[in-house]
This record gives structure tokens, sequence and C-alpha cells, in this order.
């Protein structure tokens, strides 16, 4: 219902077994009916742990202490770029040093997603956290990508557009994909 009330209309849910996890790639984009492995992807939460102290939450998109990243499974994920993305986006009035990219402790991830590892989706998080998508994912052919879908055994797949439309993510170029 949140994907419909916000214009979303070429999406999929697919529920998986519950060792979809343990599949390789090809295994996981067959049962998907993926266009490609390329078409996996995944939602990661990241904090800024250098972030300046009066910088807690997820109020200013454009330094917020946590964001949400959608990556491919096959790109190797690049922090050092978001943290340049984040630098410029700033126009550089926060210095680089306060700008350092990991991944959230699970516990934390949680309790801003309300989802579990394996199941993070940027649709009906808990928390407004800003989206990064790796911009791989915007070049993909066709235009629709697979990520989690809230649970672990269940996935979400979507028409790029509209997913940006939806979602209205940053798009960095943020892997080697």
């Amino acid at each position: 219902s949140i994907l419909l009330g916000n214009g979303v209309r070429d999406f999929r849910f697919k529920r998986v077994d519950s060792d979809y996890y343990d599949w390789s790639l090809e295994a996981r984009r067959d049962v998907l009916g993926a266009a490609s492995i390329h078409h996996l992807c995944k939602s990661i939460v990241l904090v800024n742990t250098q972030a300046p102290s009066n910088i807690t939450d997820c109020s200013d998109r454009s330094n917020s202490k946590y964001y949400v990243v959608v990556v491919q499974y096959t790109a190797r994920f690049n922090a050092e770029t978001v943290k340049n993305f984040l630098y410029t986006l700033n126009d550089g009035k926060i210095a680089k040093k306060k700008f350092n990219m990991r991944l959230a402790p699970e516990e934390t991830s949680v309790k801003l997603t309300g989802y579990e590892h394996n199941g993070v989706t940027c649709v009906g998080m808990k928390t407004d956290i800003p989206v990064i998508l790796d911009e791989a994912i915007t070049k993909l052919n066709p235009d629709f990508f697979w990520l989690g879908g809230g649970e672990i055994d269940l996935k979400l797949g979507m028409r790029t557009s509209e997913f940006i439309n939806f979602a209205k993510p940053f798009i960095v170029n943020c892997s080697d994909a």
C-alpha cells in the first residue's frame, strides 16, 4: 500500500526459501526471474562515525548521521566515494574528516529501519533515512532490480525509474560496478 500510495505501479514481491542466502547469485537470479545477477541488489545502513555531536539523526538529508545505500551484489561498494559526494554536497563547508561512512551496527540498523539483516528495504522504514542509489543500478537494462522486501525471505523487485521517484535517492557512483 505504501508503494501504490506513492505512485509506484511496476513492482513485485517474491517469497524465497529460508536458505536463499546460501545460494549462488545465479540461483537467486533464476528464482526471482531477474534479468541478470547484476539486477540483484542490497540495502545497507551506513553511519557517519565522525559526524559532529550535534548531528544525531536524519533530519538533514545533506548531512545525516545515517544513510541507506542500495548497491548491486556484484559490485564492490566504495565508502570513500560517498564521503567525497557528501563533502561536495555540503559545498565543502564541512571538513572532509567529518565524514567517515561505516556499516551501522546491526542493532542500529534494525532500530532505524525496522528490518532485520537481509530484509532491509527503503520502503516503510521506521525512520526517514536519506537513500543513496548506486549509479550503476540506473544503467541496468531492463530498468528493474531486486532488493530486500522487509523480511529475510521476501524480495522486492521494482522499476528503477519508479524507485527513484518514490525514494528520491541521491544517485552516486559509489561502486566499481
